[in-house]
């Protein structure tokens, strides 16, 4: 398919540009060319067909734990380079553009509705109510939390515990009812958060005690129905087999149960034991303050002021050293042409 003639546009553009002292801010340029054929529509799903199913998995790998890690711990990514590689992003950035650029480049390909993955429904949790309604300072957020026979998307711990349980457009809602069942036993409010394809299907599987939020293709989050908070139905049994034993350690010192002194080979079944005598609504309230102090996301602050939106996500569920930290800003800031080099 051969391109029609440059594109010229006046409208300005936002891109990113990377402050170590202020962290991303965003600067306006005015595109010269096109960057899909002329024909297509601008911000339309229309331009999704020029990607190939190898492109895509490329831009969504881009975001991975393993590329996100290799940075912090290096400072560079040879993964990050050959991923790139696979992909038309070094002609879609403007020149000069630092690898956090590109990152903001892939995301904005990635959050278009039919592209989207679960990265990107974390991403606007993360930004939109995690430090949207809330913030860092007064709420924490939890991942892969383990709910029975499930493992919870995200948890967001504020006043009460709140799980969203994410259903992409490619996912299947086949699972989700059992999913559901689960949560409620640990969690005092339940959401589903899917897009705009999914929303009849989620409202049909799930009781009404279940919230409902929509992700809508212009990347906004809906309410279609609020979750019912009710920490009385918990079972004190599955919270207790989601913690760690220093955390039902902790709530059971709290709620001033004696934990009897007992071989490490006993220990599990006393606890559990315990657990099975509280109060679920009293026992929901101490899990919510325990956890929000042993996960606690605050010192993760500064880090994640200082990357890209896109990175934020990844920034609050993949685990890095405190000393990796400066490295890998600095690889985010670096130009990609450079970047490129990285082996």
């Amino acid at each position: 398919m051969r391109a029609g003639p440059p594109c010229l546009r006046s409208e300005p553009h936002l891109t990113p540009y990377l402050s170590l002292t202020s962290g991303f801010r965003s600067r306006p340029f005015f595109a010269t060319r096109c960057c899909i054929p002329c024909g297509a529509k601008h911000g339309s799903g229309e331009e999704a067909n020029i990607f190939s199913t190898a492109q895509l998995s490329a831009l969504k790998r881009l975001f991975s734990a393993s590329v996100f890690r290799e940075l912090a711990r290096k400072g560079r990514s040879s993964l990050f380079c050959r991923l790139v590689e696979q992909t038309d992003l070094i002609e879609r950035v403007a020149p000069g553009a630092t690898v956090g650029d590109t990152f903001e480049s892939a995301f904005e390909i990635l959050k278009v509705a039919g592209r989207r993955d679960e990265y990107v429904y974390r991403a606007a949790i993360s930004h939109k109510i995690l430090m949207g309604t809330h913030s860092l300072q007064s709420a924490s957020m939890l991942n892969e939390f383990r709910a029975g026979s499930c493992k919870a998307d995200l948890v967001i711990l504020n006043g009460t515990a709140t799980v969203y349980e994410i259903k992409s457009e490619r996912d299947s809602l086949t699972r989700l009812a059992n999913q559901v069942e689960n949560y409620k036993r640990v969690f005092a409010k339940v959401n589903v958060i899917a897009g705009e394809s999914h929303v009849d299907g989620v409202l049909a599987t799930v009781p009404e005690d279940v919230g409902v939020l929509c992700l809508s293709r212009r990347y906004q989050i809906s309410t279609v129905r609020d979750a019912v908070d009710c920490p009385q139905r918990v079972c004190p049994v599955t919270v207790f087999e989601s913690l760690r034993t220093a955390e039902a350690i902790a709530i059971l010192k709290s709620l001033g149960v004696l934990v009897p002194k007992v071989p490490n080979t006993q220990r599990h079944a006393a606890l559990r034991t315990l657990f099975a005598d509280l109060d679920p609504a009293t026992l929901h309230v101490e899990m919510v303050r325990t956890l929000k102090r042993t996960r606690n996301l605050a010192p993760l602050g500064e880090l994640v002021d200082q990357l890209p939106n896109s990175l934020q996500a990844a920034a609050l569920s993949i685990p890095v050293r405190r000393s990796d930290h400066n490295r890998l800003v600095t690889a985010v800031a670096t130009p990609l042409r450079a970047a490129m080099a990285w082996s």
